[in-house]
Protein backbone atom coordinates (compact mmCIF):
# COMPACT_ATOMS: atom_id res chain seq x y z
CA UNK A 1 0.00 0.00 0.00
CA UNK A 2 1.17 3.51 -1.33
CA UNK A 3 1.22 6.45 1.03
CA UNK A 4 -0.79 7.88 -1.54
CA UNK A 5 -3.27 5.15 -0.99
CA UNK A 6 -3.49 6.43 2.85
CA UNK A 7 -6.58 8.18 3.88
CA UNK A 8 -5.50 11.69 5.18
CA UNK A 9 -7.18 12.39 8.44
CA UNK A 10 -9.79 14.62 8.64
CA UNK A 11 -11.24 13.84 5.06
CA UNK A 12 -13.93 11.74 6.32
CA UNK A 13 -14.94 14.43 8.58
CA UNK A 14 -15.09 17.07 5.47
CA UNK A 15 -17.87 15.18 3.19
CA UNK A 16 -21.07 15.81 4.64
CA UNK A 17 -24.51 15.80 2.82
CA UNK A 18 -23.73 19.33 0.72
CA UNK A 19 -20.37 17.83 -0.42
CA UNK A 20 -20.02 16.09 -4.18
CA UNK A 21 -18.56 13.11 -2.92
CA UNK A 22 -19.91 10.16 -0.46
CA UNK A 23 -17.93 8.88 2.51
CA UNK A 24 -16.89 6.38 0.58
CA UNK A 25 -15.40 9.07 -2.21
CA UNK A 26 -17.89 8.25 -4.92
CA UNK A 27 -19.31 10.80 -6.62
CA UNK A 28 -22.81 11.93 -5.45
CA UNK A 29 -24.19 13.49 -9.07
CA UNK A 30 -24.99 16.68 -6.62
CA UNK A 31 -23.57 19.96 -8.57
CA UNK A 32 -20.94 21.74 -6.60
CA UNK A 33 -22.39 24.25 -4.52
CA UNK A 34 -21.33 27.60 -4.76
CA UNK A 35 -18.28 29.22 -2.93
CA UNK A 36 -19.72 32.46 -2.13
CA UNK A 37 -22.68 34.69 -3.25
CA UNK A 38 -19.74 36.65 -5.03
CA UNK A 39 -19.74 32.91 -7.34
CA UNK A 40 -23.76 33.54 -7.52
CA UNK A 41 -23.31 36.59 -9.36
CA UNK A 42 -20.95 35.56 -11.62
CA UNK A 43 -22.81 32.77 -12.63
CA UNK A 44 -25.78 34.64 -13.81
CA UNK A 45 -26.75 35.10 -17.62
CA UNK A 46 -28.02 38.76 -17.91
CA UNK A 47 -25.62 41.34 -18.50
CA UNK A 48 -24.28 44.15 -15.60
CA UNK A 49 -27.50 46.72 -15.43
CA UNK A 50 -24.43 49.77 -16.03
CA UNK A 51 -23.45 48.27 -18.81
CA UNK A 52 -27.01 47.58 -20.13
CA UNK A 53 -28.55 50.39 -20.34
CA UNK A 54 -28.52 53.41 -22.73
CA UNK A 55 -28.78 56.96 -21.61
CA UNK A 56 -31.24 59.18 -23.39
CA UNK A 57 -32.33 59.54 -26.92
CA UNK A 58 -29.29 60.10 -28.81
CA UNK A 59 -27.47 56.53 -27.74
CA UNK A 60 -30.64 54.57 -28.10
CA UNK A 61 -30.42 56.27 -31.77
CA UNK A 62 -27.10 55.56 -31.76
CA UNK A 63 -27.65 51.92 -30.50
CA UNK A 64 -30.52 51.27 -33.54
CA UNK A 65 -29.07 53.41 -36.21
CA UNK A 66 -25.54 54.15 -35.64
CA UNK A 67 -26.01 57.69 -35.82
CA UNK A 68 -27.28 60.14 -32.86
CA UNK A 69 -28.59 62.61 -35.66
CA UNK A 70 -31.63 60.17 -35.79
CA UNK A 71 -32.90 60.90 -32.12
CA UNK A 72 -35.83 61.98 -33.78
CA UNK A 73 -37.05 58.75 -35.13
CA UNK A 74 -36.32 57.18 -31.17
CA UNK A 75 -38.83 59.79 -30.31
CA UNK A 76 -41.17 58.71 -32.98
CA UNK A 77 -41.08 55.11 -31.82
CA UNK A 78 -41.25 55.52 -28.44
CA UNK A 79 -44.54 57.50 -29.00
CA UNK A 80 -46.20 55.28 -31.86
CA UNK A 81 -44.47 51.78 -32.09
CA UNK A 82 -44.50 50.92 -28.59
CA UNK A 83 -40.67 50.71 -28.62
CA UNK A 84 -39.52 49.71 -24.87
CA UNK A 85 -38.11 53.04 -23.11
CA UNK A 86 -38.65 54.21 -19.82
CA UNK A 87 -37.83 57.56 -18.06
CA UNK A 88 -34.94 58.38 -15.71
CA UNK A 89 -35.61 61.98 -15.02
CA UNK A 90 -36.32 63.84 -18.13
CA UNK A 91 -34.29 61.35 -20.07
CA UNK A 92 -35.17 58.35 -22.27
CA UNK A 93 -33.33 55.60 -21.83
CA UNK A 94 -33.59 51.61 -22.94
CA UNK A 95 -31.75 48.58 -21.82
CA UNK A 96 -29.73 46.99 -24.93
CA UNK A 97 -31.27 43.51 -23.96
CA UNK A 98 -34.73 44.79 -24.09
CA UNK A 99 -34.53 46.19 -27.62
CA UNK A 100 -32.92 43.35 -29.02
CA UNK A 101 -35.52 41.33 -28.22
CA UNK A 102 -38.05 43.69 -29.23
CA UNK A 103 -36.38 44.03 -32.55
CA UNK A 104 -36.34 40.16 -32.53
CA UNK A 105 -40.41 40.07 -31.96
CA UNK A 106 -40.97 42.47 -34.54
CA UNK A 107 -38.71 40.49 -37.24
CA UNK A 108 -41.34 37.23 -35.93
CA UNK A 109 -43.62 39.48 -36.44
CA UNK A 110 -43.12 40.75 -40.22
CA UNK A 111 -41.71 36.85 -41.17
CA UNK A 112 -45.31 35.18 -39.77
CA UNK A 113 -47.18 38.19 -41.51
CA UNK A 114 -45.10 37.40 -44.94
CA UNK A 115 -45.52 33.88 -44.68
CA UNK A 116 -49.85 34.06 -44.26
CA UNK A 117 -49.96 36.44 -46.96
CA UNK A 118 -48.30 34.91 -49.10
CA UNK A 119 -50.11 31.22 -48.98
Amino acid sequence: MNEEDLPVPGEAAANTAGDQTDSNGRGTGLPTPPESAADLNSTKASPPLAGDILHGADAVAEFLYGDRKSRRKVYHLAWNANLPVFRLGINICARKSVLLEWIERQERRQVAAGSSSGE
